[in-house]
């Protein structure tokens, strides 16, 4: 049956730019993992939840990205060490100060929202407006997600940027 009415050849860009999103969500979702599991200090409370709260949603859009790719009539990858290869996250090895963990954290979301860009863009490209719709409120989250990390990481001191002075 085809239900798609984009032409399947077109898609190839689109599948592969998900299975690079796929491949940088599995990453990004064991870096939490491991920064949940490991946070100690003062901040182990806050930190501890907020690193669950996101790898569950992570654990979810993996499952959404994975169900695209099958939508679109292709296989998503499905292997870790391809997710290694493919990825433009890194692992963790050593064990990071809490600090350091919200800053590789937002470091993760640059490349997640740098790759979420690339698929909009070839979706927009053959019109798969599926994909430009459920990516389109992923990066919505993370940048919501990446707002308040970046407010936890500031010092007190710290302004935002007021629009008085472009007036």
């Amino acid at each position: 049956m085809k239900y798609l009415n984009i032409n399947e050849e077109k898609l190839i860009p689109v599948v592969m730019g998900l299975n690079t999103l796929l491949a940088d969500y599995h990453i990004y979702y064991q870096k939490l993992r491991n920064f949940h599991w490991n946070i100690l200090g003062k901040n182990f409370f806050d930190l501890h939840e907020k690193f669950e709260e996101l790898y569950t949603e992570a654990r979810i859009k993996i499952d959404e990205i994975a169900e695209r790719i099958l939508t679109l009539r292709y296989h998503p990858m499905s292997n870790y060490s391809e997710y290694l290869k493919t990825s433009s996250i890194n692992e963790n090895n050593d064990s990071p100060s809490d600090r350091q963990m919200v800053m590789e954290i937002l470091k993760a979301h640059q490349i997640l929202l740098k790759q979420m860009s690339i698929v909009i863009g070839k979706a927009n490209e053959v019109g798969d407006e599926g994909t430009i719709d459920l990516i389109g409120g992923y990066i919505r989250e993370l940048e919501k997600a990446s707002w308040i990390l970046d407010a936890w990481h500031k010092n007190n001191s710290d302004n935002l940027k007021s629009t008085s002075s472009i007036l």
